[in-house]
């Protein structure tokens, strides 16, 4: 990943923790500008961040706290949020504060600019990288792709199956992988569903006959769409008193791969209130050109074409 990683990655790494050691290794870190993480304590009246170095306390001044702080394109709320949490830094300088106390003065700013310039930049359509979900909304999730940089993962390019809120498969501070689903004007759009299976490679791990757990998306007058994986659904027949949001318990009446359809009988229903799990990754490679969701022998066909371009297609 050239050494840039979402903020908390490197806090616990054996070369940021020597660099914590003393002043020297400290100053030694400082000369060759390297990128270090340490967790910021306080933000004070001035939003300077307070970042606890261990043997010292370190500075980060406002206008250093983020990229577009300086210029006001970024509110402040980026800097006070980093409070208790992993901050990434280089150091600027080693100094003495107004009380005779040796503080270090770091930059955030500088760390970002790096990252945007040395690897940001360079992503195109179709990588795939590491990131760490920093917050949650009803559209979609904001993840960390480098040094604090976030970009979005829009709701319906975080699975196949539809849901109704990033929660229902992800958490803050979960780290993910993702592709680059689009770059314009410098601004990243992310995807993860191209990255959790085909209808083939999900379906697989179920046989007709079995009954298996699932989840209850919606409801229409025709049945309901039952959740199997992130990326596969199937449809059930109706059934009184369900709704979405369920956990059901289903069995499987039939698998048509060239419909691309699985028929469901729904046995029994429950409430429960279920945390997000990690996902479960079928492309372990660093880049992909397309991603076809559809069987071959499918007449419809759901494919995903990853290019310079901003998508052309998208499931």
């Amino acid at each position: 990943m050239t050494g840039y990683y979402p903020e908390g990655r490197l806090i616990n790494s054996a070369e940021n923790l020597a660099a914590m050691q003393s002043l020297s290794t400290l100053a030694e870190a400082c000369h060759d500008g390297r990128i270090l993480e340490a967790r910021a304590v306080v933000c004070n009246s001035s939003h300077d961040l307070i970042v606890d170095l261990g043997i010292i306390k370190g500075i980060i001044p406002r206008e250093e706290g983020a990229v577009g702080i300086r210029e006001g394109s970024v509110r402040d709320i980026a800097v006070i949020s980093r409070v208790n949490r992993p901050v990434c830094f280089v150091i600027t300088d080693i100094t003495k504060d107004d009380s005779g106390r040796t503080v270090a003065v770091l930059s955030r700013r500088l760390a970002q600019e790096r990252c945007l310039r040395d690897y940001v930049s360079v992503l195109v359509p179709g990588d795939i990288i590491d990131a760490r979900v920093t917050h949650l909304d009803s559209f979609g999730a904001f993840a960390d792709i480098g040094c604090g940089i976030v970009s979005l993962l829009p709701i319906d390019a975080i699975s196949v199956s539809r849901i109704d809120h990033p929660r229902e498969r992800l958490s803050v501070g979960m780290e993910i992988k993702a592709v680059i689903r689009s770059v314009d004007n410098g601004r990243i759009s992310l995807s993860q569903k191209e990255l959790l299976g085909t209808w083939e490679e999900n379906v697989s791990h179920f046989e007709i006959g079995e009954t298996v757990a699932g989840i209850i998306r919606s409801v229409e007058d025709y049945g309901a769409f039952v959740e199997l994986t992130p990326n596969l659904a199937g449809l059930a027949e109706m059934k009184d008193n369900i709704r979405p949001g369920q956990q059901a318990s289903v069995y499987i009446k039939n698998i048509i791969p060239d419909r691309m359809k699985i028929k469901l009988i729904i046995i029994d229903t429950f409430d429960y209130d279920y945390e997000p799990k990690e996902p479960v990754y079928f492309y372990s490679g660093s880049h992909i050109d397309s991603f076809c969701y559809s069987p071959s022998c499918c007449e419809k066909r759901i494919e995903t074409i990853f290019s310079a371009l901003p998508l052309k297609k998208c499931i």
